[in-house]
């Protein structure tokens, strides 16, 4: 008999809430033949055309470029963040910053700043800001009071802030914002759906025209722009690519303050001559769209959980090399490894994308594609997590070994991060719509193509307030597990 991951109804309950979606959501295929489609991409992968692209290296500088410059402007408002997240004010304005999505923050922001810089820096740098005080404060808040009471008496703040705070954690602030850059380069790319001229923009028109060779060209050469990051962005290179970022991204903005003053002080608020003036007509209007986009965006974020979830039991050995066979020269690990970092590497949306071509509009593409990156992202954790568990002398290989040995210890850890993950599974979800299928996004991406920027405001809203109350219950669940 399989052992139980743990005494714990975790478990049970997401295969429940898959059970739900599966009932509840739209999983059919509308494409005639997804098999020949697919084989056309594969075939594109392995066949990859990389001089078809015109601007690629330019596609490339500008994606890596925003990356840069917008974690650099999140890391100065998380300063100024970080000493006031004490006060609640604060945390409830990073709270409801950080519940709106990357992409929604661009869509407002173009309608300011058009196809710019400034838009696609402030739509990193506002939910990355609101994540680096959150995140670091609740690391400084980690470091050992002993240090800052052994500094000299009449220490500056200043002194003590350094010394007694930062540095005793600073591997821990300097791993999180390497994590969070890479976040940002997948951000970057998925920026070009909306129009910016980074990879993403390439790679959704290579693959919409069925250009499937120039499309498998960008996927690897982003994918290696993810994998060798760690050899291209180090201390060194650090403020020469700063600069050359500054200096490569066009600055060139003509402000509308007459546009800006009416969009933000009208245009984003109900409009109620569409209702007579009735406010109870505009909150039916917005209601009409927000219910069925809140439903789509929970079935297919359950669906993403339970899926997520297989994918991590499944797939966490292939990172560990205590589970591999010895393959001669080559270590057998890498493959498992180049496996999950190309899962967890690629954007959802970017991924969703390809397989909505493959297999026709319907949630069953974008909570594939949620699971496969969520899912790849927990079992190279959980791997690490494996390579260092203390063993028996006689543990092996085998799957019986993986059974017994291994999942029983890993599943408490497996359960946490996706908790953890089901709060941005969530956020992503929403997101997705903008590529036709029927969540919140869709109906925010349709307000502002038809202009209808209070309703589109108004989703926005109902967005993050979803993402705030399912964050903070997946806290507590943390916390009670």
């Amino acid at each position: 008999m399989i052992p139980r991951l743990r005494q714990h109804p975790f478990f049970t309950t997401l295969l429940l809430l898959g059970l739900i979606a599966a009932l509840g959501g739209d999983w059919q295929w509308s494409a005639t033949d997804p098999a020949a489609e697919l084989g056309r991409v594969f075939e594109g992968l392995l066949k990859p055309d990389f001089f078809a692209t015109e601007f690629l290296f330019d596609a490339l500088l500008t994606t890596v470029s925003i990356a840069i410059l917008g974690i650099a402007l999140g890391l100065a408002l998380a300063l100024g963040l970080v000493p006031l997240y004490r006060y609640a004010p604060v945390r409830l304005l990073c709270t409801a910053v950080r519940a709106v999505h990357e992409l929604f923050w661009a869509l407002l922001f173009l309608q300011l700043f058009g196809l710019s810089s400034q838009t696609a820096l402030l739509a990193l740098a506002l939910p990355y800001g609101a994540t680096f005080a959150r995140v670091f404060s609740g690391i400084l808040a980690q470091a050992p009071s002993s240090i800052a009471l052994a500094l000299p008496a009449g220490s500056s703040p200043l002194t003590r802030l350094i010394y007694g705070q930062i540095l005793p954690v600073w591997p821990a602030l300097l791993s999180y914002t390497r994590y969070r850059f890479e976040c940002a380069l997948r951000a970057s790319a998925v920026l070009g759906f909306v129009g910016l001229p980074t990879l993403g923009f390439h790679l959704e028109t290579a693959f919409r025209q069925g250009h499937y060779a120039q499309g498998g060209a960008l996927l690897w050469l982003f994918l290696l722009l993810i994998g060798s990051q760690k050899w291209w962005l180090n201390r060194f290179s650090l403020v020469p690519l700063f600069v050359a970022s500054l200096l490569w991204l066009p600055w060139q903005w003509h402000p509308d303050l007459t546009w800006a003053r009416q969009f933000l002080g009208q245009e984003i608020w109900p409009q109620l001559q569409y209702t007579q003036g009735s406010w109870l007509l505009w909150v039916k209007s917005l209601a009409q769209q927000a219910l069925p986009g809140l439903w789509a965006t929970l079935m297919m974020a359950f669906m993403a959980l339970m899926l997520s979830g297989l994918i991590a039991v499944l797939a966490w050995p292939l990172g560990t090399g205590r589970l591999w066979p010895s393959l001669g020269p080559i270590k057998g690990v890498w493959l498992g490894r180049g496996a999950l970092l190309v899962g967890r590497s690629l954007p959802e949306l970017l991924l969703a994308f390809i397989l909505l071509l493959v297999f026709g509009p319907s949630m069953l593409p974008a909570a594939v594609a949620l699971a496969i990156h969520n899912g790849s992202l927990i079992a190279h954790l959980v791997s690490q997590r494996a390579d260092s568990l203390p063993l028996r002398a006689d543990c092996g290989r085998s799957p019986a070994h993986w059974l017994y040995e291994y999942l029983p210890r890993l599943g408490p850890g497996i359960a946490d991060l996706l908790t953890y993950r089901f709060e941005i599974m969530l956020r992503e979800t929403a997101m997705l719509g903008m590529l036709g299928v029927a969540s919140l996004g869709f109906y925010v991406d349709s307000a502002f193509e038809l202009f209808q920027f209070d309703l589109a405001f108004g989703l926005i809203l109902v967005t993050a307030l979803l993402n705030i109350l399912v964050a903070a219950l997946c806290r507590r669940l943390v916390r009670t597990q």
